[in-house]
């Protein structure tokens, strides 16, 4: 069946549809309101999209994104934030859901993702080496790291995974406490589930 919809605008929304959270329909929505929209408007989300590559890298500490002329992310480079503690996440959208619970105020590391063997994703693959360098440094002051990796197979194992790496560590390690769905993604979890969650995470032992 011939598409209804003018090449250029078909093509958008086909883009549209593959971030997360976008259908079909609310892609085409979308790809309608920017043939609309004044040039200049049109232009400046394009400009913003193109320039993401070249305005972004991973933070040089935790793996969060950070500005590339930076170096460090917002949350390492804030003096604020409390030093002796550190969250474990899969991604960076696992450090925004965390954050919009006001309820952590600590440092993180971002994996890069989870330990898959179905995926060809083992342990090197991801920042975990970082992250142990991290916690036995000389000038560490550390004493606790929460493994806030999804609530799934892949997520559970990266945390037993890094838990035992952590046997000799002389700190606690702890896990957000049951309520979390299972087999879910920390970012599409309530604020208020979340920070119940983190809130009486438990500490994990072998």
């Amino acid at each position: 069946m011939k598409s209804v919809f003018p090449g250029p605008i078909k093509r958008l929304a086909e883009q549209l549809a593959k971030l997360p959270g976008v259908g079909k329909r609310s892609s085409q929505r979308l790809a309608f309101h920017l043939a609309r929209a004044p040039e200049a408007e049109s232009a400046a989300l394009a400009d913003a999209i193109s320039s993401l590559a070249d305005s972004l890298s991973p933070c040089e500490v935790c793996g969060n994104i950070a500005a590339h002329e930076e170096g460090l992310c917002p949350i390492c480079s804030d003096a604020r934030r409390e030093r002796s503690i550190v969250c474990v996440v899969e991604q960076p959208d696992n450090v925004l859901a965390i954050e919009r619970t006001a309820c952590f105020r600590g440092l993180y590391h971002v994996l890069g993702g989870a330990i898959s063997p179905l995926h060809s994703i083992g342990p090197d693959e991801l920042k975990i080496e970082s992250l142990l360098s991290r916690l036995t440094a000389e000038d560490s002051t550390f004493d606790e790291v929460i493994l806030a990796t999804n609530p799934t197979i892949e997520g559970d194992a990266t945390a037993l995974y890094i838990q035992r790496r952590l046997a000799d560590w002389h700190g606690r390690i702890s896990r957000p406490a049951t309520g979390l769905p299972v087999g879910g993604e920390l970012e599409y979890v309530d604020s208020e589930t979340l920070s119940r969650a983190l809130e009486g995470r438990r500490t994990l032992s072998d």
